[in-house]
C-alpha cells in the first residue's frame, strides 16, 4: 500500500461507537476487498473488560501473543484476564484514565489494546484495514497510533474537529522518532503537550506511514486542512449531518426546533463539486448505504462512500445482540425514531440517538442513574486557577463540574456517553446491582437496514458490500 489515497476501495465502512465497529467487523468488511476500520475510541476498556469476561476464543490472547513487548503483555493478563470470565454483576475493574500525563502503565495498556484490535482485524487477509479517532478525544491519540501502526495500520481517519496536527505525528512514528501532540485546554495561556518515544517501550521496528483521511463537513476546512495541516492530508471524509454518531454543528449560531435538534441550513449542505475542486480523493457519508448511493456518489466525483448505520446492524458489528434485536424489530413496525440530541454529549456536538426503550433515550430511565465519570473518555481539559491541567466533564456530577469553572446551564441533560456507549458493546459496568444504561446511535437514513433484512432477520457484512456493488 502506498500513500495514494486513489488506490484504496470505494467503501469505507464508519469508524463506530465503543467496539460496535470492532475488528471482527473491520476484517469481515477489508476480506471482501474494501476498507474495514476499527474504532479508535475505549480501545483500553475494550481489551481490559472482554479480558475479564474470559476472552471468549482466546482471540485476545493470541493478539497479545503476537505483541511485539511480551513484557507488557504479559503484565496486562496477569492484572486483567479472568478464566471463565467474571460474575455477572461483579463490576469491572476499570482501567486507569489517560492524562496529559499519563504513567507507564496507561501507556502500555492504550498501546497494546490498539495494537490487539489493528492485528486481529488484519488477520487471515491481505486486504487494508484503518483505524477511527476523534479528534475531540486527544490524549489517548498518540499511543492508538502508534500501537495502530506496530500492527500494520494502512489508513487513518480522524474527525470530531479540526486534525492539522495528525500527519506530522504520523511521519515521526514511521521515522522512529518521538511524537508530541499539542492538546486543547480551555482557558489554558500555556502550550501543554502529550509526548510519546517509542524508545520508552523497547527497540522499534520499521514502521509504515499509513493514509491519513481527514473527515469533514465544508470544503472551506477540507482546504484549510490541505494546505495548513502539519503534513501530507491523503484525502476526505465528507460527512453529512444525517451521519450517526456525532455530527458537525451547524454552521452560524446554533438554533434548535421544539424537539431539541439542531437546525442545519443551506449552508451545512454538501455540495460535492466544491471537494472535487479541492483536488483531493473524498469519500460521501451520511445516507449513502443504500442501493445505487455508490453510483451516485461517484458521479458526482467521489471515490466512494462512507457507511455506517447498515454495517452497524449486521451480524459482524459490535453491538449487544439486545440491541440489533431492538432496532430491527421497531424497523419491521415503522415505529423507530430517531433525535439529534444537541445536549447528550458532553464535548458539545450534535449526537444522533435512536429512541429505544431500555436505554439513555427515555428520559425516566436516565433519571434512575446516578451522576457518576470514572471512565473520563470524553473529558474537557481546563486550566486551573493555580495553572495546572485539570479536567471536568459536563455529564459529571454536577456540583464537581460547577466546582470546576463548568457552566451550570452546560451540565444540563447531558448523558454519560462513556458509560453508555460500553454498555450498547456488551461491556456495561455494573454498580450494586445496577447495570449501565445503554445508547444507541445510529444515521438518519434506517431504511438501509430493512432493504437488506428483506423479510429476514439478519444479514452479513458481506450483503451490505454486495448490496452496495451491485
Amino acid at each position: 500500500m502506498t500513500g495514494d489515497a486513489s488506490t484504496l476501495p470505494p467503501i469505507i465502512q464508519g469508524g463506530m461507537g465503543v467496539g460496535v465497529s470492532g475488528w471482527r467487523l473491520a476484517r469481515a468488511v477489508s476480506q471482501q476487498g474494501q476498507l474495514g476500520v476499527v474504532s479508535g475510541t475505549a480501545l483500553d476498556l475494550l481489551l481490559t473488560r472482554q479480558l475479564q469476561l474470559g476472552d471468549i476464543g482466546g482471540h485476545l490472547r493470541r493478539a497479545l501473543a503476537a505483541f511485539p513487548y511480551p513484557d507488557i503483555a504479559e503484565r496486562i493478563l496477569k492484572k486483567y484476564f479472568i478464566s471463565g470470565g467474571k460474575a455477572p454483576d461483579a463490576p469491572f475493574k476499570t482501567s486507569p484514565m489517560i492524562s496529559h500525563e499519563p504513567s507507564l502503565w496507561t501507556r502500555e495498556l492504550a498501546v497494546a489494546s490498539s495494537f490487539a484490535a489493528i492485528h486481529l482485524a488484519k488477520e487471515g487477509h491481505s486486504g487494508v484495514v484503518g483505524l477511527n479517532l476523534l479528534e475531540k478525544i486527544q490524549t489517548p491519540t498518540l499511543l492508538a497510533l502508534y500501537g495502530a501502526m506496530l500492527a500494520g495500520v494502512n489508513v487513518v481517519l480522524m474527525g470530531a474537529g479540526i486534525p492539522r496536527q495528525i500527519p506530522k505525528i504520523l511521519d515521526d512514528f514511521a521515522a522512529g522518532n518521538a511524537a508530541a501532540m499539542k492538546l486543547d485546554i480551555t482557558g489554558g495561556t500555556e502550550p501543554v503537550f502529550i509526548h510519546v518515544n517509542p524508545a520508552d517501550f523497547g527497540a522499534s521496528p520499521i514502521l509504515h506511514r499509513p493514509i491519513f483521511l481527514a473527515i469533514v463537513s465544508s470544503p472551506v476546512l477540507a482546504e484549510n486542512l490541505r494546505r495548513k495541516a502539519s503534513g501530507r492530508v491523503d484525502g476526505f471524509v465528507v460527512e453529512a449531518s444525517t451521519a450517526g454518531g456525532h455530527n458537525a454543528p451547524p454552521r452560524g449560531p446554533m438554533q434548535l426546533t421544539p424537539e431539541g435538534e439542531p437546525i442545519y441550513g443551506e449552508r451545512d449542505r454538501i455540495e460535492p463539486s466544491k471537494f472535487v475542486d479541492v483536488g483531493l480523493p473524498f469519500w460521501l457519508a451520511g445516507g449513502y448505504g443504500r442501493f445505487g448511493k455508490l453510483h451516485e456518489a461517484q458521479a458526482q466525483g467521489a471515490m466512494g462512500i462512507q457507511v455506517g448505520t447498515a454495517f452497524a446492524f449486521s451480524e459482524e458489528s459490535g453491538f449487544d445482540p439486545s440491541i440489533k434485536e431492538k432496532i430491527i424489530a421497531s424497523l419491521k413496525t415503522g415505529s423507530l425514531k430517531i433525535h439529534t440530541d444537541a445536549l447528550a454529549s458532553p464535548t458539545g456536538f450534535p449526537f444522533k440517538v435512536a429512541q429505544i426503550s431500555g436505554s439513555v433515550a427515555q428520559k425516566e430511565v436516565y433519571e434512575d442513574r446516578c451522576r457518576v465519570c470514572d471512565l473520563g473518555v470524553l473529558r474537557e481539559t481546563y486550566q486551573k486557577e493555580d495553572g495546572k491541567v485539570g479536567y471536568r466533564c459536563a455529564s459529571e456530577p454536577k456540583d464537581i463540574y460547577i466546582s470546576k469553572g463548568g457552566d451550570p446551564a452546560a451540565a444540563e441533560n447531558r448523558k454519560c456517553l462513556c458509560n453508555a456507549l460500553c454498555a450498547s458493546a456488551g461491556i456495561g459496568q455494573v454498580r450494586h446491582g445496577y447495570h449501565e444504561p445503554q445508547i444507541i446511535t445510529i444515521g438518519d437514513d434506517a431504511d438501509c437496514v430493512m432493504e437488506l433484512l428483506d423479510g429476514r432477520e439478519s444479514y452479513s457484512a458481506a450483503e451490505v458490500i454486495k448490496r452496495l456493488l451491485a
